[in-house]
């Protein structure tokens, strides 16, 4: 096996320490070759063609090629504790910088919060309407037609308690928005209004977003430029349509009517 070079050495292991070490090698394995090359030449012809190899260069040459690699490892590792170090840059993660790691998407999420906070905090739902205790009599005339269930402000509270289980209370806000429109008479405040409806209710980016056909939201749509008091009255009707045949009738058959119905019930009696 051949021995090292100098010139790997001295690219590996640099330094005087270093060839202090080595040096004592060195001159053993060289005067144990020269035996070695002395004894064979007294050998007869059958070893002639025969390579010598010393017995002891190999293990010599084994700790050599550990010292030189552990050099190269040492190297390494310092080289990417170096690259890894980049103290507040580092990733909040993992143990490495990464430009594409996932804490920069949280960080512009962040960044973004501000902006949709304002956002909900101007659409933040409307209280429920101030409206005395129904009557039992008032509660059954509910069960006879959708209409005495919306004309009166307890009913109206009653059933958007209903419409919130199901996640639908944005058809009641937004009925109950167009009938304060129909009662403005200042231009400038109907312009405001019909914005503001149109951004919370109408819009497609709007979480309390109702739903509207094509041919009524394109409507919408062309008047927007020039509001009115009566622009969402096709969109209000199909709204009003919607609830009466999709949710009053599991509004009926709802725990929230009929506790309230048993409860009257009950005073009635005790009365």
């Amino acid at each position: 096996m051949p021995s090292l070079s100098q010139e790997c050495l001295e690219g590996h292991l640099p330094g005087q320490a270093t060839w202090t070490q080595l040096l004592p090698l060195f001159r053993a394995e060289g005067d144990y070759n020269l035996r070695i090359h002395q004894a064979a030449e007294h050998t007869g012809d059958s070893q002639a063609g025969t390579v010598v190899k010393p017995v002891g260069s190999e293990r010599t040459e084994m700790r050599m090629q550990q010292m030189c690699s552990g050099s190269e490892t040492q190297g390494s590792i310092q080289s990417q504790q170096g690259t890894g170090s980049h103290g507040s840059n580092a990733c909040c993660f993992c143990w490495c910088c990464c430009c594409s790691c996932s804490c920069l998407t949280v960080r512009n999420q962040e960044d973004q919060r501000p902006g949709r906070a304002a956002y909900e905090l101007r659409t933040d739902i409307p209280a429920c309407e101030e409206s005395p205790t129904p009557t039992l009599e008032e509660v059954c005339a509910w069960a006879q037609s959708f209409d005495n269930l919306m004309v009166t402000p307890a009913g109206r509270n009653a059933f958007r308690e209903f419409l919130r289980t199901e996640f639908s209370e944005e058809n009641m806000l937004f009925w109950m928005a167009c009938e304060e429109l129909k009662r403005e008479a200042n231009q400038s405040a109907i312009e405001e209004k019909a914005r503001i409806i149109y951004e919370d209710y109408i819009s497609v980016l709007s979480p309390k977003e109702v739903s509207l056909d094509s041919r009524v939201r394109e409507g919408i749509n062309r008047n927007m430029v020039d509001p009115s008091q009566h622009i969402f009255d096709d969109a209000q009707l199909q709204i009003y349509t919607l609830m009466h045949r999709d949710s009053y009738p599991r509004f009926m058959n709802s725990t929230v009517y009929k506790d309230l119905l048993k409860s009257l019930a009950e005073k009635a009696v005790e009365a």
